[in-house]
């Protein structure tokens, strides 16, 4: 498709952009059938992308005045942003994993356990696994179907981040900052100043690895490189099916490296599989039930990834030879729809089946689109599924005054969580939310960076809505909107209630100026790290 000339199509675009302002409805396809009568290039239809540069072009030079709503609509895949941040997920190098598990496919030149058509795998093949291409280039693709990117959550995908040498995650992660900060730095230390203040903020950073790799050193250096998130593949809670899998941890494992992780504050993220080798559907229901009734586990965050049946795998092999048995898809739904409604409120379902390209899936379900079927079944029998996905207000409008204050406490094995958020008065939907942990007297002391031991800790804040720039506010929009200055203030509160003296956060690099307007400060320097890793501030 050819370019659009912004002057010589300027009556067009004006024309457009009024339309776009004055339907009542709109849906992209409404976008497309005004773009097709208002705007053509020699016949031919335009981008939608250069339409919303076009916008910006024209706001910025003062031409039209800027309306949020009317980028907002002009805006490609709106969802990519709803939650709040951009994220932009980076794909490490390939490297030997650790682990040997009987499910997981191995392809030549990525990492263990993705597969060459995957998009994700195909993006990082064009940058040649470099992470300034890759962050840059999702950065670049973001703003260009008109997102704000202001507030960038990195996601590292790929093996198991763990096993990565030293030398090798220290430049990745910087050449990460580095794209964000459109310039280079010569140390980790100095992007991340940088990144303080740059235009593509980082208030997140996502990280995959094995709860076996979980130590206390292990934990400080990720401190250090920003890792806020962890996501650990804990797979099962049942020792048998992980060593049938050839997982190579326990259950144990994962219950002490969830506990460590929660202590340094980080948001807990895992991974369940059901329909390994040797799980049957019933068993599957009780070992989902295990992730809420032990209080060792309870996870912030949770990817339900249903195992699929990848030729060239030993679990194809272990299929050919009549040991196992992939679950039809009526088996998944039943299974999803039963695991869905025992969700306890304080978790987010991120995703409940990993979008692998069909051509791969020897046998079993092949449905990407699982999520929206079992939804669809939730509905038809009048079910609902209570997790934070669910409730988020998305793209709602709302009344912040309006808001109810909640505050959904839980115990877990080493401290006690409170659950704050903001609800709307009608529904009980979702309009921001902090995780503050108060860490229990008898928690392990060698599990507990010195750094923020004694303290209280917020381990996420987060307000919903479509992602806004830094520094702006939309009528009816909860970002920047004082809500999450309100729940720290709550957290603090509580906090200082329960006898603590100090409390920290596990500030992303671009968050920490947001929380020195709160009045947190940049710790002393840790041992071995040369500097401070959390914000603190006295009660």
């Amino acid at each position: 498709m050819p370019d659009l000339d912004i002057q010589s199509h300027l009556p067009e675009l004006l024309r457009l952009f009024d339309a776009v302002r004055a339907a009542d409805e709109f849906s992209p396809r409404k976008l497309n059938a005004l773009a097709v009568k208002h705007v053509h290039e020699r016949g031919l239809p335009v981008p939608q992308s250069s339409i919303i540069e076009a916008y910006r072009q024209l706001t910025a030079q003062g031409v039209i005045p800027f309306e949020a709503h009317v980028l907002e609509r002009l805006r490609l895949k709106p969802t990519r942003t709803i939650s709040g941040v951009a994220p932009v997920a980076v794909l490490t190098g390939p490297y030997p994993c650790p682990a040997d598990c009987i499910f997981c496919p191995e392809a030549k030149g990525i990492p263990r356990s993705y597969l060459p058509d995957e998009p994700a795998v195909q993006r990082a093949k064009r940058a040649r696994f470099d992470p300034y291409r890759e962050t840059a280039t999702r950065i670049q693709a973001m703003v260009n179907m008109g997102h704000s990117t202001d507030k960038v959550e990195l996601l590292v995908i790929g093996a198991t981040w763990s096993a990565y040498p030293h030398k090798y995650q220290e430049w990745f992660i910087r050449r990460c900052f580095d794209a964000m900060n459109g310039q280079e730095s010569a140390t980790l230390e100095e992007a991340q100043r940088v990144n303080e203040t740059a235009a593509h903020r980082n208030v997140g950073m996502v990280v995959e690895t094995r709860p076996d790799y979980i130590t206390l050193d292990e934990v400080r250096r990720m401190r250090w490189l920003g890792v806020t998130k962890v996501q650990l593949g804990a797979q099962s809670l049942d020792d048998t099916i992980l060593a049938a899998n050839r997982r190579g941890h326990t259950v144990e494992a994962t219950r002490r490296a969830v506990r460590m992780l929660r202590l340094a504050g980080f948001k807990l993220h895992l991974h369940w599989m059901p329909n390994l080798l040797g799980a049957t559907p019933e068993s599957d229901r009780e070992d989902f039930g295990r992730l809420w009734n032990d209080p060792a586990l309870r996870p912030d965050e949770l990817k339900i990834y249903p195992c699929s049946l990848i030729t060239g795998t030993e679990l194809y092999a272990r299929w050919q030879a009549g040991e196992f048995r992939p679950y039809t898809d009526d088996e998944l739904i039943e299974l999803l729809i039963a695991c869905k409604q025992v969700v306890p409120p304080y978790c987010r379902l991120s995703r409940v089946v990993r979008d692998i390209p069909a051509q791969y899936i020897a046998a079993g379900s092949t449905q990407s689109q699982l999520r929206e079927v079992v939804q669809r079944e939730m509905r038809r029998r009048g079910l609902q599924c209570q997790c934070v996905r669910c409730r988020e207000v998305r793209g709602e409008k709302l009344e912040t005054g309006s808001l109810r204050l909640d505050d959904h406490a839980y115990a877990t094995d080493a401290t006690l969580e409170h659950f704050l958020t903001y609800l709307t008065p009608d529904r009980g939907r979702l309009a921001g939310f902090l995780r503050l942990s108060l860490p229990r007297p008898d928690a392990p002391r060698d599990e507990v960076l010195d750094e923020v031991r004694g303290c209280a800790m917020i381990r996420e804040v987060h307000v919903y809505g479509p992602a806004l720039a830094l520094g702006t506010a939309t009528p009816g929009e909860p970002q920047h909107s004082g809500l999450g200055k309100q729940l720290a203030e709550q957290a603090m509160e509580i906090a200082r209630r329960a006898g603590y003296r100090r409390i920290a956060v596990i500030a992303a690099i671009g968050t920490r100026e947001y929380y020195r307007k709160l009045g947190f400060e940049l710790g002393e320097p840790s041992a071995g790290s040369g500097r401070g890793l959390y914000m603190t501030r006295a009660l």
